[in-house]
């Protein structure tokens, strides 16, 4: 599987190789804590989050050069892209419930349009926000925002490109979703706080 290290504003990667079996689709579903996994899947710690490796899909961080720190995990590959970020949260809590009236309101003031759909990880958000191109000509973004309550601790996952368009299709998608960790930690944090991202160790950069 690779990894490509995207780096903001410059365009920079790191790419690394490791050659780990896909896991199977009909894998126990998730997403799963990291403190309570019990399969054997092998998967690239980012600290917060686990990704287990998905086949044509490839794993991209986005990092903010000044700080050094991860601005957002993405697996991507030619129709389209699925990124992850995850939160912490209350014991038991629904923050997912919280929040998606809060991302839907924020979309629906820069002009966009906001539908719930129930899908395979309950309710969902189909999103329509106007975005500028570089060449300065208007057009429309499709997402769709999926939100997955743990213990502790809230994972968001955001569909951009054919998973977001034809949901109906995006199984593939979805199964990699399943198969995500997340470690939440022990530390004390505000409810709503992302949780840290960190590049794995073997991460290089490439020219």
């Amino acid at each position: 599987m690779k990894f490509r290290r995207k780096a903001a504003p410059e365009d920079t990667t790191t790419e690394v190789t490791d050659d780990v079996a896909d896991p199977s689709a009909s894998a126990e579903s998730g997403p799963f804590d990291a403190d309570a996994l019990a399969d054997s899947v092998e998967r690239v710690d980012l600290g917060s989050l686990l990704i287990a490796p998905s086949e044509g899909r490839e794993l991209r961080l986005q990092v903010d050069e000044t700080t050094g720190k991860v601005a957002a995990v993405l697996l991507a590959s030619e129709d389209g892209a699925m990124e992850l970020q995850a939160f912490s949260a209350p014991r038991g809590g629904d923050l997912w419930s919280e929040v998606r009236p809060q991302i839907a309101a924020d979309i629906t003031q820069r002009g966009g349009q906001v539908a719930e759909r129930e899908g395979r990880f309950g309710t969902e958000l189909l999103c329509q926000l106007p975005v500028k191109r570089a060449d300065g000509t208007s057009a429309v973004q499709p997402s769709r925002i999926v939100g997955f309550n743990g213990s502790r601790w809230m994972l968001r996952a955001s569909f951009l490109g054919r998973p977001a368009v034809e949901p109906d299709t995006a199984g593939g998608w979805e199964d990699a979703l399943a198969q995500v960790a997340v470690r939440r930690g022990q530390q004390a944090m505000p409810v709503g706080q992302p949780l840290p991202v960190t590049l794995p160790e073997n991460a290089r950069k490439v020219p």
